[in-house]
């Protein structure tokens, strides 16, 4: 026991409802063998006297009895053998064989030690969690049913070790404790938070243990300015080992109820989800003017959210996602989501050493209000091959084999099957001097057709009408040459770097462009082969790569960065667009530093700067920093292309995020984040922001310890869409740790 000077305040004595620890260790299994008979007790103790009279044998001084796996200790026992009654006092500890451990002041048992009545009971269960009563009894099954008594798997001292009261216990009329089942059960009980009596639940059960049991969890509240006061009680129900479902009804003060539901399974080869939302409520998403809701209706609405991946083999896997939506604002108005697409998928890949097969099909739901849902393409199939082979040819070198197949379908625009085969050499070496080379040739051949091309708006995204072929080839060499040597009491390396790459012209404007639109010169790519995200173009310049990677490594401390800049070796028109830095002979110089140190900052700045006047045309930051208790996250973008408004997917932006948790006590912590839009007239000559436009921000608080998290937010949403308004909503979070432990 901790001596009292150690605690503020002293310990409580041992009455009804006390969860302390009792002043005694439980009794060890026993060192010697048990006897055959069941019906025979094994004790030890002090001192023994045996009344031949009564046939009453007592026993004290640390007694010790065993009999089939249930154990006692106390200082006395009284035993009757006529009765069969066994009266212990003092502090007195009984294991079962399950490892419950019950304390008490004075114990009446049967000679059997399964079944009894004890005073003052605590009883300390083997899977966590302790019940506290004044009185209770067991009977020959195990069963503990106690009255006017108290649940907790919070711990009940300190850091100190000193005694403190349970962050949250269940107090309760009757509780019946069944260690067979696993279970408790409660009749008139209250859930106490700190002390203070908070939720009543009239009756009430959970489970003992890691299984999982049915029952209900922990609630959802919320209040918000669309829906009013927000309710929802999940219900989770336990169908067997492998698979639950869980049924959440969402209770609002301004609209109808909502039901939730999600059901999870695990096979022998893979598993599934399945997520929905289902409700009947007034819609608005169809108006871009969002103040005008005379003709809004009232419909069913919902969502439904599906994900799944099977392993057939070692090599064959089937994973899929489906994710839909009855209309376009339903995510946003509930909260569910703030995603502006949706995207699924049905995917069957093999994969073994030397080949990768996948075959997709995609399918996309647009939620903004300003796009058309007919011009949302739907890849099926998109078939993708490659192979790789070689290796024993020549040493570091090896062939790559790709076929590819792609049929893209709008309900309303433009149509595109495209496929093609190419082929890719590569060999590595290093020199004697120490410089890595790598030599790269590569040739494809490409076949497209097109229907349908005048759908598409941008005019260098159409291709021509019907069938098209098209041929690529380049030749690559990469030379990189590494110096490593120690510095500032660390280890640097400097490696230079240099590349050419050499392709004849190419006809990309003959095809259409589905999967390369959203180009940018980025540090990533600055040596790639081609500089286009996708297939549908491929950079045919010849020319020559130069930059430079850096890195140092401290103890505790690393820094990393390259810079580099390409040059064009013919007077061929590039057929990047102005802006991307990438449309000139020379184009802009690109970089990345990132800074690590310990577990304490990551900081992370891509840039790009104009080759002519070192304007800052792509400025990238992310930071973290700080412990994980006490953290800032920092974010911002900033893209100045002086790009044509019709190249959508290239549009300029300006956008800061923070976020930030704060650790104010020991348990206590208080959290935000917030995300801007910076964009105005600079970036976006057609914008109509101020060049300050909050999207979202969060505030709240939080108290989490080892047995409670409780927590309130702020939000607030500042834009509308339809009935997705914006305005604040306000988040409780309640969570009870370890219910059911």
């Amino acid at each position: 026991m901790v001596p009292f000077a150690l605690c503020l305040a002293p310990a409580a004595s041992a009455t009804g409802q006390d969860l302390q620890d009792r002043p005694v260790d439980p009794p060890p299994p026993s060192a010697a063998p048990l006897p055959d008979d069941p019906d025979q007790i094994q004790f030890s103790a002090d001192l023994a006297e045996y009344d031949s009279q009564g046939d009453v044998v007592t026993v004290s001084g640390d007694v010790r009895l065993f009999r089939e796996g249930n154990r006692l200790r106390a200082d006395k026992v009284v035993w009757n053998r006529r009765s069969g009654a066994v009266v212990a006092t003092g502090n007195i500890a009984v294991t079962n064989p399950e490892g419950d451990t019950a304390y008490g002041d004075r114990i009446e048992l049967t000679d059997s030690l399964k079944d009894g009545a004890i005073d003052n009971m605590l009883v300390v269960l083997e899977q966590g969690g302790r019940i506290a009563a004044q009185h209770g009894v067991r009977d020959e099954d195990g069963v503990i049913r106690v009255d006017h008594a108290a649940y907790t798997p919070c711990a009940v001292v300190d850091a100190a070790n000193c005694p403190k009261e349970p962050s949250w216990k269940i107090t309760a009329v009757k509780v019946v404790y069944d260690p067979g089942k696993k279970r408790i059960r409660y009749k008139g009980a209250r859930v106490s938070l700190f002390g203070f009596a908070t939720l009543p639940l009239p009756v009430f059960s959970h489970s003992i243990g890691d299984d999982n049991a049915s029952g209900l969890l922990a609630p959802d509240i919320r209040l918000d300015a669309v829906n009013g006061l927000e309710f929802a009680l999940p219900y989770y129900f336990d169908l067997a080992p492998n698979r639950d479902l869980t049924i959440t009804p969402h209770l609002y003060s301004g609209a109808l109820p909502m039901l939730q539901g999600e059901y999870r399974q695990l096979l022998g080869n893979g598993a599934f989800k399945v997520k929905g939302y289902a409700t009947y409520s007034r819609r608005s998403d169809d108006f871009l003017n969002n103040t005008v809701n005379a003709s809004s209706r009232m419909a069913p609405r919902g969502y439904l959210d599906a994900v799944g991946r099977f392993q057939l083999d070692p090599n064959w896997s089937v994973s899929g996602s489906l994710r839909l939506a009855s209309d376009r604002t339903f995510l946003r108005r509930y909260d569910i989501s703030s995603d502006d697409r949706l995207r699924n998928n049905i995917r069957v890949e093999r994969i073994d050493r030397d080949s990768y097969l996948a075959i997709n099909g995609w399918a996309v739901q647009t939620l903004r209000l300003t796009e058309s849902q007919g011009l949302q393409p739907i890849a099926l199939p998109e078939i993708d091959y490659r192979r790789r082979f070689g290796d024993d040819l020549l040493s570091g070198g090896h062939f790559e084999l790709q076929l590819n197949s792609l049929a893209i379908t709008r309900t309303s625009g433009q149509d595109t099957q495209r496929a093609f085969a190419s082929l890719r050499y590569d060999l590595r070496k290093l020199t004697a001097w120490g410089q890595e080379v790598t030599l790269t040739a590569y040739g494809r051949g490409d076949l497209y057709n097109t229907q349908d091309t005048a759908a598409t708006s941008v005019v260098s995204y159409r291709g021509l009408e019907g069938f098209r072929t098209r041929g690529i080839a380049a030749l690559a060499m990469d030379v990189k040459w590494p110096f490593i040597g120690e510095a500032f009491g660390g280890i640097q390396r400097i490696s230079p770097r240099i590349q050419l790459v050499a392709a004849p012209r190419i006809e990309n404007f003959d095809v259409p462009n589905e999967d390369a639109r959203s180009v940018d010169l980025e540090d990533s790519n600055l040596f790639a082969l081609n500089r286009f995200p996708g297939y549908d173009r491929f950079d045919d310049s010849t020319r020559i790569t130069i930059g430079v990677d850096y890195a140092l490594y401290l103890p505790g401390l690393s820094i990393e960065a390259n810079i580099g800049q390409s040059y064009g070796l013919t007077s061929r028109p590039a057929i990047l667009p102005n802006g991307t830095g990438l449309s000139d002979r020379t184009s802009d110089f690109v970089g990345r530093t990132v800074v690590r140190y310990h577990d304490f900052l990551t900081f992370t700045h891509r840039y790009r700067l104009d080759k002519d006047n070192l304007a800052v045309r792509r400025n990238e930051i992310d930071a973290t920093i700080g412990s994980r208790k006490t953290y800032v996250t920092l974010g911002y973008l900033r893209l100045n292309r002086n790009i044509a408004f019709a190249l959508e997917d290239l549009q300029d932006r300006e956008e800061a995020r923070v976020g930030a948790r704060v650790q104010i006590a020991r348990f206590w912590s208080a959290f935000g984040s917030a995300i801007v839009d910076l964009t105005d007239r600079e970036e976006d000559p057609l914008s109509l922001a101020s060049g300050f436009e909050p999207i979202r921000h969060r505030l709240g608080v939080e108290y989490e310890d080892d047995c409670l998290r409780l927590g309130v937010t702020w939000r607030r949403d500042y834009q509308t869409a339809g009935d997705a308004r914006r305005g604040n909503s306000y988040l409780l979070t309640l969570a009870l740790k370890n219910l059911g432990r």
